[in-house]
């Protein structure tokens, strides 16, 4: 198996052994993770199901491919850091031309008269 889905299979894995439904139910974990008693798992565990599935689903999804899956534990978002620019073209900056406003600047207010003779406000 790929080393990308290694981790959250482990953490998955342990989750299910220390559920009510393995230890106190003595069920199977691969019955605890089917329907009828899928709702009887902590929430923590139906999350790495869930996540799990699509580690799983970005091994054979060809946008991802190139790339692979991101681990779990390395993931920008959860770093705290912006994810990267997806498309091409410049980064947005201030640098630009573009002038920083506070918000308190009076609005220039036009009147507009149209086709039809009514007067209209155009901010």
């Amino acid at each position: 198996m790929p080393s990308s889905c290694k981790d959250i299979r482990a953490a998955l894995a342990d989750c299910l052994q220390s559920s009510e439904c393995v230890l106190i139910q003595r069920n199977q974990p691969s019955d605890c993770l089917r329907p009828p008693l899928l709702d009887t798992l902590p929430t923590r565990c139906q999350q790495l199901k869930r996540g799990y599935g699509d580690c799983k689903r970005g091994m054979i999804d060809m946008r991802k491919r190139f790339r692979g899956n991101q681990p779990i534990a390395v993931s920008k978002e959860l770093e705290g850091e912006k994810p990267g620019q997806l498309y091409a073209g410049a980064g947005f900056s201030r640098g630009d031309g573009v002038k920083a406003t506070s918000g308190n600047e009076d609005e220039k207010v036009e009147t507009v008269v149209g086709v039809d003779g009514e007067r209209r406000v155009v901010r």
